[in-house]
């Protein structure tokens, strides 16, 4: 087998196939010039008879895990810093039982569909396709209206926070 051959036929599918596994470009060329590597010095157990393209997709994505365990370790074994998120998660808020409170009554306040989608997701724990399947619409609609819901809030918030 012609391994430059291979190489150029194959590169630019597994690098987009790398690509939709790490969303990172430069990660991505790393991965399947690693990959490449791997396919050449195990070239000679490449029996033919499956398709040469999802063999090379196996070690990439193979050597993409690799990475990402090399990676987690790495991490894990530097300083562990804890930074403050600069803008905690609306669940988070939810934990102190005074925002909780300033919630619900601005919660109260909403207007329809806005309340209710929202109280089905963060208190009812549905999925958006449920939610949806209430309403007669599509999972789309769900989660725009839940987004929206929480971007309401949010500013409420922030308002209710500038006045103190």
């Amino acid at each position: 087998m012609d391994f430059d051959l291979i190489y150029q036929t194959y590169f630019r599918d597994v690098y987009l196939y790398v690509c939709s596994l790490s969303a990172d470009g430069h990660i991505a060329e790393e991965i399947t010039q690693e990959a490449f590597v791997r396919a050449l010095k195990s070239l000679d157990r490449f029996d033919g008879r499956k398709d040469i393209r999802a063999w090379l997709f196996t070690i990439a994505k193979n050597t993409y895990y690799t990475h990402c365990r090399r990676q987690k370790l790495f991490r894990e074994s530097g300083p562990q810093a804890e930074l403050p998120d600069p803008q905690p998660d609306l669940t988070e808020r939810l934990a102190d039982q005074e925002t909780a409170f300033r919630i619900h009554q601005y919660l109260h306040q909403m207007k329809e569909p806005y309340k209710e989608v929202f109280s089905l997701r963060v208190f009812g724990e549905l999925p958006f396709e449920k939610i949806a399947a209430l309403f007669g619409r599509s999972p789309g609609w769900a989660r725009v209206v839940f987004y929206r819901a929480k971007v309401q809030i949010r500013e409420y918030m922030m308002e209710v926070l500038r006045d103190e």
